[in-house]
Parts: C-alpha cells; sequence; structure tokens
C-alpha cells in the first residue's frame, strides 16, 4: 500500500492508488465487496494488480462492523500526508450504521472534503452517500442510497437529487451506490470504465456474479414488497400478483379479489407497500421477465405475454424506465456473462434473432 507522499499521480502502468473511507458499524460487505473485485484486477499491459487499495479511518487499530468481524486499519486519517490526496486514483466512503455518526463529525468531514478535491474519481458505498452529502459534495448532483435510507437523505438533505431506485449513479466524477450488493456492482463499472468489459466480465465469474447488473437496474423487487405486508388480505394478494404476472391484474379486479372498494383498496394498498397497484404489478411482471429471459431461449413476443405485459413493445418500455436496458440487451448481458459457464449451445439460433432484431 502506498506511503509516499508524492504529488504525481501514478503513471499508467503503475496499480491505481484507491483510499477507503471506514469507520466504526460499518457493514462488512460495503467495504469486503468493494475491496475484493479491485484487489482481483489484474492490468492487462503488465499482468500486475491494477489496483493499490488501503483502508484508512479516523484512528488506527481495529474497526469494528456491524457483524462483529473487525477490519484493522494501518493508517488514521491524521497520518496521510496532504501530498499524497494528488496521486489518489480513487476515493470511496464505506456505509453501514456507523454512517449516521460519521456525517455529523466534521472532522471526518473535513478528509472527505480534501480527499475529494484531489481524487480523479469519488465512490461512496450504500449510506456512504449521506456522508459525501454532509461534506457538500452531493449539492445539486444526482445520487442514489440504501432505498431506506432515501427518505432520510431527500429531507436531510434537499439539494441532494435523490434516486433511490437505481444501484448506482454516476454525476460527473462522483459515483453512488445503494445496498450491500450494489456496491460490488458499482465495483465492477469503475473495473469496466478503466479497464475494459472483458476484464470485468472474467472478475464477474470468478466471483460467480454472472449478472453484471447496469446502473438504472432498480432496488426494488415486487416478492421483497410482499414479503413486508402485514394486512392478511393485501399480503395474500401480493403473493397471488407475483405468482400470477398474466392475469387479469387490474384495480377492479385486484379490489374484488381483496373484497374491498376500488378506493379503499388503492389506498390501503398504496400504504402497505409504498406503490400503487399499477406500479407494483408493473415490478411484479418485470421481475417475471427477468427470470424468463435469463432462464430460457424463448422469443421476446413470448416472454412479454407470458409475463403479463400483452405486446413486446409495452414489456421494452418498461425494461428502458426501470432498467435502463432493452429486453434483448438484458439477455445478451446476462448470456455474454455467463458464456463461460455454460455450453454455446444452450443460445439457440432463435436467440440470437432477438440479440440483433431489439
Amino acid at each position: 500500500m502506498t506511503r509516499t507522499g508524492s504529488n504525481i499521480r501514478n503513471p499508467a502502468s503503475a496499480p491505481r492508488r484507491v483510499m477507503m473511507l471506514v469507520y466504526d458499524a460499518a457493514q462488512v460487505l460495503d467495504i469486503a465487496g468493494p475491496v475484493q473485485l479491485l484487489s482481483s484486477a489484474i492490468n492487462p499491459a503488465t499482468g500486475a494488480p491494477a489496483y493499490e487499495v488501503e483502508l484508512v479511518s479516523e484512528e488506527r487499530g481495529p474497526v469494528s462492523t456491524t457483524c462483529g468481524l473487525v477490519f484493522r486499519v494501518e493508517r488514521s486519517i491524521a497520518d496521510v500526508a496532504p501530498a499524497e490526496f494528488a496521486s489518489l486514483d480513487t476515493f470511496m466512503v464505506t456505509g453501514g450504521e456507523g454512517s449516521r455518526a460519521a456525517m455529523e463529525n466534521e472532522h471526518l468531514l473535513a478528509f472527505v472534503r480534501n480527499a475529494a478535491f484531489s481524487a480523479r474519481r469519488v465512490v461512496s458505498i450504500c449510506t456512504g452517500s449521506v456522508v459525501l452529502a454532509a461534506a457538500g459534495l452531493l449539492d445539486r448532483r444526482r445520487a442514489t442510497t440504501h432505498w431506506a435510507y432515501a427518505p432520510i437523505m431527500r429531507k436531510r438533505f434537499p439539494k441532494v437529487v435523490v434516486e433511490e431506485d437505481a444501484i448506482y449513479v454516476r454525476d460527473g466524477k462522483i459515483w453512488t451506490s445503494a445496498g450491500v450488493t450494489a456496491g460490488m456492482d458499482l465495483a465492477l463499472a469503475l473495473i469496466e470504465e478503466d479497464l475494459g468489459r472483458e476484464i470485468a466480465l472474467t472478475l464477474a465469474r470468478h466471483h460467480v456474479m454472472y449478472l453484471m447488473r447496469p446502473g438504472g437496474q432498480s432496488q426494488f423487487s415486487a416478492q421483497l414488497a410482499a414479503q413486508r405486508v402485514e394486512h392478511p388480505r393485501l399480503a395474500s394478494l401480493c403473493t397471488f400478483i407475483v405468482e400470477n404476472p398474466a392475469a387479469d391484474l387490474s384495480v377492479p379486479a385486484l379490489a374484488a379479489r381483496a373484497a374491498m372498494s376500488e378506493r379503499s383498496f388503492a389506498r390501503h394498498f398504496a400504504s402497505e407497500t409504498g406503490f400503487t397497484p399499477a406500479q407494483f404489478v408493473e415490478r411484479a411482471r418485470l421481475d417475471e421477465a427477468c427470470r424468463r429471459l435469463a432462464n430460457n431461449g424463448a422469443s421476446l413476443d413470448a416472454v412479454s405475454a407470458e409475463a403479463g405485459f400483452g405486446a413486446a413493445e409495452r414489456m421494452r418500455r418498461a425494461f428502458i424506465r426501470h432498467l435502463g436496458v432493452t429486453p434483448g440487451r438484458y439477455r445478451e448481458r446476462f448470456r455474454t456473462a455467463r458464456r463461460d459457464l455454460l455450453p454455446t449451445s444452450m443460445e439457440s439460433d432463435a436467440d440470437a434473432h432477438n440479440h440483433s432484431s431489439v
């Protein structure tokens, strides 16, 4: 790990310096996931590690995580000479419950501002985004965070344009991500930007992340939302929607199944799930379409019908709106990422036609 105070950024052949700020009560995967991927990346031009990753904290020594595991940090932020910032490629801030205390710690925030000013790229994992926001780095910028913290972030930092549904967002040189595993998706995106798609895909395969999710991928899952519903009839209804996406899921049909008036049903459903019935139904159908695109070679028209969208164009618009990619591109991403894991014969000529036509 770099200890020099050089004010010259590393040459292209040298590992890119990455510094991650950690603190007590961090989420262990917010640290370990991105660090593992970055540390595993090899520069194809040199055959040497592409990144040199270092953890720093307010005090050197043990840093606890919410699961009980402890990281030993060799340097405190006071040990980092100001001249080192100029050679910093990427500055990262971890997430976790400790972010609430970190965003009130002016000593830490001053360090974040100084590091972010000089670094080529600034990254937050999960709720590390509230630390960047508290440091004033996200004002008038688009950013995301863990969905549960999005309302807090929006209220506390009104100048931030919070995109609570994305798994990661890039605005200029600042990247922010959603919770836990989204930090690994973001790390792969950084590697893809620096080293190319093939290197990122190789790392994804090696770590059994056979699908590289685009940043526009939604944090929302209809199944997860259904599990949070406490109202017995609505919980049962949500399960029905998820399991029968091609059924008649209009508001009149759903209200009748829930034995409620349409107005009462719409009000209670939104209160329980946080989504209108139409929004929930579309996401359930999107989940089903994603599963079918990933696991079989049916035509896009067939997938659209089986997932409940009807016309393929309607499915296409939903994919672009929520995932930022077309259904054909989604299938291509999935198939490309797992190409080395499954026999190529599993891809039919019909699949290839769908890839080229969408």
